[in-house]
């Protein structure tokens, strides 16, 4: 009897802990920044559903003077004049099945604001789960660029809209 004791308590804390070693995954809130001024330009909120991930834009930092309810003014289509805040800019990311590592994830699109382009897209979570390479290119990820997000921390008090 004491013998099954100890081990229910010693599974309960294993069960307790294992969260806590479970493997970082992107999804969460992450801040985007400006490639021309390096400032913090977005907050995308990215989700998983069914085995895919997708990102929408759940908050955006203006600078004073600049529209405070920016709108997709390049997009086409349905997202064409919508406001950037609120718009799904990921979709379609799943995690490589070719061998690549756990925290890279591919076959996914992300989509410009700016300039209202659909780019081919993927990305790769840092070992520490805290930062975000998000490539997007036009044919093979050599004619692409690189950003870099990072994750917003669940006590940090961002200001913005």
């Amino acid at each position: 009897m004491r013998g099954l004791l100890w081990q229910s308590m010693l599974m309960l804390t294993a069960l307790a802990v294992l969260p806590a070693f479970a493997a970082p995954t992107p999804v969460g809130r992450w801040t985007t920044f400006d490639d021309d001024t390096g400032k913090p330009a977005a907050i995308v909120e990215i989700v998983e559903t069914r085995a895919e991930l997708s990102g929408r834009i759940v908050q955006i930092f203006v600078e004073p003077g600049e529209d405070p309810d920016p709108r997709c003014k390049a997009c086409t289509g349905e997202r064409k004049d919508q406001p950037v805040k609120g718009m799904v800019i990921l979709w379609g990311f799943a995690k490589r099945a070719d061998g690549g590592s756990n925290t890279d994830y591919a076959d996914g699109h992300i989509l410009d604001p700016d300039n209202g382009k659909i780019y081919r897209s993927q990305i790769r979570l840092s070992e520490d789960g805290n930062v975000l390479n998000v490539r997007g290119y036009v044919g093979f990820s050599v004619f692409g660029r690189t950003q870099v997000w990072k994750r917003v921390k669940p006590d940090a008090g961002q200001a913005g809209r």
